[in-house]
């Protein structure tokens, strides 16, 4: 049973934070000029409010940031037929991407300027089908470990009911990142 409420709540959510990014940026890549100096915290801080692109992907996979914080990043999605397996129910790479994006961007909080991140590892437990019936979920990913050359994270996929659908953990590479040329 969906908790009326919670999902009312996450509706209105993203239809502001849709709002402020189609106002924004739009989808694409931010330069490096316009990034330059900023914490990854900044940065995401930034591309929430519309100052910064969004990935293209999230237009594509039907989902959307919707919250960051410290060591935080929340996505919401809205699981759809162009999402279905030949089974019926939701693919698991648009889970896998989901999370990821929560586990990666809240890694991405944590970065000083000048430093970057890649994933080295994901792990992605899928626990219960995503039938076309659910309008929604959700992936917050937390940092566990930020460190000079590693990072740690763990992402829950839930419903508005809580309903968990998956969970994962993924570990990064941390490392400087090469100076920009100024030509």
């Amino acid at each position: 049973m969906t908790n009326h409420s919670t999902l009312e709540q996450w509706l209105a959510q993203e239809r502001e934070t849709q709002a402020r990014l189609d106002a924004g940026a739009g989808p694409g890549v931010a330069r490096p000029d316009q990034i330059a100096g900023l914490t990854g915290l900044q940065q995401m801080q930034a591309l929430l409010r519309g100052e910064l692109p969004y990935a293209t992907i999230a237009r594509t996979l039907d989902f959307l940031i919707v919250e960051v914080d410290e060591g935080r990043a929340v996505f919401q999605g809205a699981p759809g037929p162009t999402h279905l397996n030949p089974m019926g129910t939701v693919h698991g790479g648009w889970y896998a991407t989901l999370l990821d994006s929560a586990l990666g961007c809240a890694v991405h909080t944590r970065m000083e300027p000048g430093r970057g991140y890649t994933t080295a590892e994901l792990g992605v437990n899928l626990v219960k089908a995503i039938s076309p019936k659910v309008q929604r979920v959700r992936a917050e990913g937390r940092v566990l470990h930020c460190g000079r050359q590693l990072a740690t994270a763990e992402a829950r996929l839930v419903g508005p009911d809580g309903t968990l659908y998956a969970h994962a953990t993924t570990t990064c590479l941390v490392f400087d990142l090469p100076a920009q040329s100024r030509a």
